[in-house]
This record gives C-alpha cells, structure tokens and sequence, in this order.
C-alpha cells in the first residue's frame, strides 16, 4: 500500500498503539512523512526498555525451574512478587510488558495491587528487547484522535491509518479515561469519509456488517428519539451493570 502511494504523502497514523505500522510505513517509504499519534504514551515504555530488560533478567533465574507456560507456584511466586515490588518501589514499571510475559494470555495488571493479586504463568522472554532505531525518522505527536485529524484533513496526497480498538473486543490495555463505549467507535467513520485511509479491524467486530446496514437504512434516523429512559442498577457478587427500558408510547 504504501509504495503505491505518490512522493510527498503524508501518512497520519491516528492509533499509533504500539508504532508498528508507522514504523513499517516509514521503512517502506523512507521519503514520506508519517506521523504516529502515541496516544497511549507507547513511547514511556520504550524509553525504559532497559530498565524493563534489567527486570526481566533478575526474574529469569528466580522460575527457570517452571517450564515454559507453566503455572508459576510457592515458592517461586512470592519470590517473582518480592522482586516486582522492589522494581515497583524503585521506579518504572512497564505493566503491560510485565503481564504479557507473567500473566495468562491477554490478562493484564496495570499496577503492583492487581499484579500481585494475579495467577502467575511463566511466559517470560528469553532474550532481551532491542528497540534501537525502531521510530527513526517518524514523527511524534499525542493527542486526540480527532484533533489530529483535523489538523491534517485539508493536507494533500495525506492518507489515514485507523487502527482504533475493535468493536466487541477487550479495550483494557488502552490509556483512556472511560471505556469505549459504541458511539466511541462509530466516531472513528466520520475520519473514512471523503479521505484516503486503510482502516483495520477483525472478524471478532460487528462494525463493517453495522455500516453495511446502516448505509441501507440510511432514512432511518434515531428511533429511539423523544422516548423516555428508565435504568435499574443490578449488583451482585459477579454483577454491575443497568437494565435500561426506554419507552415512547404517547
């Protein structure tokens, strides 16, 4: 896709996560401009990279006794959270890297309390992280997805690249103050209109086959407008959520 593009595009990565496209992007075409919005603040972790290493390298020798996958037990589990912790009291701790290489498949903790607290399974790397030269040449910026757009919406020859959370799928691991809601992700189409973009998403998402409809029904407009909410909060031991009934019957 990229080397199709003409000389002197822009390539504006709204969901720069953890700059993987726009770092293949800018080795594609080392002659175009690509800018990654590090919303997540991505680039805190690379900058600690060593620190991470270093972590990682006094943990391995703690559970080389556990086998690869393997759920981590007493004693060597309270040895691996002494050894967090003492990482934890003396600066940055990379959580995500940490429960990607400690916690079950996509399970994350996003501080000391919640890591602690989890099932430990030794996933840990063998070698190093070597992120020398990996956004050599891209553009930094952080900011709303929405305000970046803006920023270059008139800008020619700009192509977009939207990878934002799916629709359907676990958000936890993105820096946000509220959880993606669905309005969050029907936002993201107004930046597919008139523009050029290469917008990515999965088959665990229902949002292509939402558009699909809502392009067919186009006349439809808000059914539920003018009609009154009612919510009931439910709790229990495993449940927090509302029941909503909205109601126009006049």
């Amino acid at each position: 896709m990229a080397k199709q593009q003409e000389q002197g595009t822009v390539f504006v990565d709204l969901f720069g996560g953890s700059g993987l496209i726009s770092h293949t992007i800018k080795q594609a075409r080392p002659d175009c401009r690509v800018v990654y919005n590090d919303y997540d603040h991505y680039c805190e972790r690379l900058s600690n990279v060593n620190r991470t290493n270093a972590m990682f390298q006094a943990l391995r020798p703690i559970i080389k006794d556990v086998h690869n996958k393997q759920r981590i037990d007493e004693p060597m589990r309270s040895q691996v959270i002494a050894e967090v912790e003492r990482w934890n009291k003396s600066g940055y701790v990379d959580w995500i890297s940490l429960s990607s290489n400690l916690l079950f498949t996509m399970n994350y903790a996003h501080n000391f309390d919640e890591f602690r607290k989890s099932t430990l399974y030794n996933r840990l790397r063998k070698d190093d992280y070597d992120v020398e030269g990996y956004l050599d040449g891209v553009e930094i910026v952080s900011m709303d997805y929405r305000r970046l757009f803006d920023l270059f919406s008139k800008t020619p020859c700009v192509v977009f690249i939207l990878d934002p959370p799916y629709l359907s799928t676990d958000c936890s691991t993105y820096r946000s103050d509220n959880y993606w809601r669905l309005s969050d992700y029907l936002d993201v189409l107004k930046c597919l209109q008139g523009t050029k973009f290469v917008y990515f998403t999965s088959s665990k998402s229902t949002i292509v086959e939402l558009a699909d409809w809502m392009g067919r029904n186009q006349s439809i407009g808000n059914p539920f407008e003018g009609a009154k909410t009612h919510r009931l909060q439910v709790k229990g031991p495993c449940l927090n959520y509302d029941d909503i009934m909205l109601v126009k019957a006049a």
